[in-house]
């Protein structure tokens, strides 16, 4: 999963012609951090990714993240107390 989002932020950096060095300076992180994040490396801290989404302009897809919590909902359901029609 980390290595997937790696690909991605570099893909985003790439395609927005950004160098590496541009997205460190942006996100306040030493470079070789940012190639560690390109490379899905376990150690970077979840604000780092907050400060490279931002850099990117990407910063509205980590309000995405966990968002639709299907399985939770349905678990949450099964425990409401069912109504049947005469129920009132």
């Amino acid at each position: 999963m980390l290595t997937r989002l790696g690909e991605r932020i570099k893909l985003a950096r790439l395609r927005r012609g950004l160098s590496g060095e541009s997205v460190s300076q942006r996100s306040n992180i030493f470079k070789v951090t940012l190639h560690r994040a390109e490379k899905g490396n376990s150690a970077i801290t979840l604000g780092t990714y907050v400060r490279i989404f931002a850099a990117l302009q990407l910063q509205g897809d980590f309000e995405l993240l966990a968002k639709d919590d299907e399985l939770g909902r349905r678990l949450q359901d099964l425990k409401l107390p069912h109504r049947g029609i005469n129920d009132e």
